[in-house]
């Protein structure tokens, strides 16, 4: 069995400023622009480096990596529509192309579904505000696999609170 890492991490604080955009098109606030790099610094910091990121196709999700890329050696960022409001199914679909090699990925996505997946893996009830990371631990030969197992919940990172 391979050791596989997941971050599941939902986009930064977004901007509801501009009226005429739509939902997907919504840009990061200041603050989230703030707290991205700081929660990137933070998982460098543990030691979470990416094999792969995977992203909802909005923009605020694509954003927030943007923001936190720097912190992490070069890794290209796959964004899909199959990700925008989705949940666990939706990452279990798309994780059936991911390389079996990846042993950390990192996927970006939304509420609801980022709390129903980060607590059906961890079996532990999860609130995910905007800006927080659940770093969940599993293992499987394939990606499929470790998806339809348990997973422990190592963090759940807050931009707002302290880290130990």
């Amino acid at each position: 069995m391979t050791e596989r890492r997941l971050a599941l991490i939902r986009h930064a604080k977004s901007s509801w400023k501009d009226p005429g955009a739509s939902d997907h098109d919504r840009v990061l606030n200041k603050r989230g622009r703030r707290d991205a790099p700081a929660m990137a610094a933070e998982l460098a910091r543990r030691g979470w480096t990416p094999d792969a990121v995977v992203s909802s196709s909005a923009r605020r999700t694509r954003e927030t990596w943007e923001r936190m890329a720097d912190a992490f050696d070069e890794v290209s960022l796959t964004s899909t529509g199959t990700l925008y409001l989705a949940g666990l199914p939706e990452i279990r679909h798309v994780a059936r192309d991911w390389d079996d090699e990846w042993e950390t990925v990192f996927v970006f996505g939304h509420n609801p579904g980022w709390s129903a997946a980060a607590s059906a893996l961890s079996g532990t009830l999860l609130e995910m505000t905007t800006g927080n990371c659940a770093l969940l631990v599993g293992d499987g030969d394939t990606w499929s696999e470790a998806l339809d197992r348990d997973w422990d919940l190592e963090a759940l990172l807050r931009p707002r609170e302290p880290q130990t």
